[in-house]
């Protein structure tokens, strides 16, 4: 493609939407809306039209592959190229609300879904000799370490809250409610996982394809499966617990709070076990000193001695219509406990 830009300057990469970016696709990938594509990435609107022109000379095909069809999701559903030719900026403020060079303020990292974050600097940079591209990826590699306690006090809190409802409902022989909240429960671990590893977690359709490739799913991913697999309430319990326990400990060496024992224990004076996940939140809440998380957390309050933290956006929300849709999810912000207002 580079020939047949010739000298309009240029950044080219795979970015943004499609499972192809994640390196997820297969075979079976090709039934739909398949092909060579990606974004060109220019300067000015003056380079945009001579680029969108020089590539009308693209082929029909390529490998085998049509370059020019039809896309559901792009350019209105008719036949193109499906080459995007756009500006950094405008790329980035598209997909996130706001473009990270000028930087990412705490209601950004709060109202972006990590599935985002992740088709956005895990996808191949093919060129980009000014850097543009490189600069907006690396203000978005991981969030600041005062966010990521938030994002982590938040995920540890809701296995506290539904924890032991695993025994609770399996104790009373409702076999169906206690999977289903296994299958709960066992989600969010796989996502603390990813918070452990430092790792934007993908959308749900490979979320276990991508937690198996985490260093630590050698320690946790023996549980969680044990725990799906089991016949009794008992084993379904002791396995999330296992699990939680092997998670508190990677939680405990980032080093961003207090040591907390990783040990489960009894839950009040029922028979049932628990790891007591609030105590994470608590220690991960406690050195938090930006100024904008500590007016969200006396806003949001507490409820007895655990702060509420509704958390990230895709902790809060879990509804495809929303997550997909930047400016569905910053309307969505007053959920998450956040001020209409974008601080300045």
């Amino acid at each position: 493609m580079a020939p047949l830009l010739g000298d309009i300057p240029h950044s080219a990469a795979l970015l943004g939407d499609g499972s192809e970016v994640l390196g997820f696709d297969d075979a079976v990938s090709t039934d739909h809306d398949f092909g060579p594509r990606l974004q060109v990435f220019v300067s000015t609107e003056a380079d945009a039209v001579r680029a969108e022109a020089a590539l009308e000379g693209l082929p029909d095909s390529f490998d085998g592959f049509p370059v020019v069809f039809r896309d559901t999701d792009r350019f209105g559903g008719r036949a193109h190229h499906q080459v995007e030719v756009t500006t950094a900026p405008e790329f980035f403020t598209a997909r996130l609300g706001t473009d990270p060079a000028a930087g990412m303020q705490v209601v950004d990292w709060l109202t972006t879904p990590t599935q985002r974050l992740a088709t956005l600097t895990a996808g191949e940079v093919f060129h980009d000799p000014d850097g543009s591209l490189t600069t907006r990826r690396a203000a978005l590699t991981w969030y600041p370490d005062d966010v990521w306690r938030y994002a982590l006090a938040a995920a540890w809190l809701r296995v506290s809250q539904e924890g032991a409802f695993v025994g609770r409902t399996g104790g009373l022989g409702d076999e169906l409610g206690s999977l289903l909240l296994t299958a709960r429960v066992a989600r969010d671990l796989i996502r603390i996982a990813f918070l452990v590893e430092r790792r934007w977690a993908p959308y749900h359709k490979w979320l276990g394809t991508a937690f198996t490739r985490l260093p630590v799913a050698g320690q946790v991913g023996p549980h969680v499966r044990t725990a799906l697999h089991a016949g009794h309430w008992r084993d379904r319990e002791a396995a999330l617990c296992a699990g939680q326990r092997e998670l508190a400990t990677a939680t405990n060496h980032l080093g961003l709070a207090e040591q907390v024992d990783p040990e489960p224990r009894q839950y009040h004076d029922r028979d049932i076990r628990v790891l007591a996940a609030d105590r994470l939140t608590a220690a991960l809440i406690a050195p938090i000193t930006d100024p904008y998380l500590r007016a969200l957390l006396t806003r949001l309050g507490h409820r007895h001695t655990t702060p509420m933290l509704p958390g990230t956006i895709d902790q809060a929300v879990d509804s495809v219509d929303i997550l997909t849709h930047p400016d569905r999810c910053r309307n969505a912000s007053a959920a998450l406990g956040l001020p209409s207002e974008r601080p300045g």
